[in-house]
């Protein structure tokens, strides 16, 4: 049997905060395609974009390594907790990307694990689960 205890107590639930990841025009133009506004969500490990919002690829791949260490409590003095904005990775571009945790949600180890022995139903096969 797995060990499924953390420190919530042993019910094996842990909070992840969802996200709004959205593109900010400061006082430098932004050279990449980079529209001011548009932004996307995470929920768990899901990118949620709604019609007509996008990213440039490579502003994506500079935010994600970030993305689950936003989603995570951290300490009240952690940069990780108290910086929000990601400049593009093009030197030469005045976007930059404000990451803005918007709720929490509890999800469970057993619901999204990929260790047979810990799994249960996938959270987002649950009956209710968000879309």
């Amino acid at each position: 049997m797995v060990d499924d205890r953390t420190d919530d107590g042993g019910t094996g639930r842990f909070w992840l905060y969802d996200l709004r990841v959205h593109t900010v025009i400061g006082d430098r133009i932004a050279v990449c395609h980079h529209v001011e506004g548009d932004s996307f969500q995470v929920h768990g490990e899901s990118l949620v974009f709604e019609e007509g919002q996008s990213i440039s690829l490579y502003a994506l791949a500079a935010l994600l390594p970030l993305l689950p260490a936003k989603q995570r409590d951290t300490e009240a003095n952690d940069w990780m907790s108290t910086d929000a904005e990601i400049a593009c990775p093009d030197p030469h571009c005045g976007a930059r990307f404000r990451i803005e945790r918007t709720a929490k949600r509890w999800f469970s180890h057993a619901e999204t694990t990929g260790l047979p022995d810990a799994r249960s139903t996938p959270y987002w096969q649950k009956s209710g689960a968000p879309e």
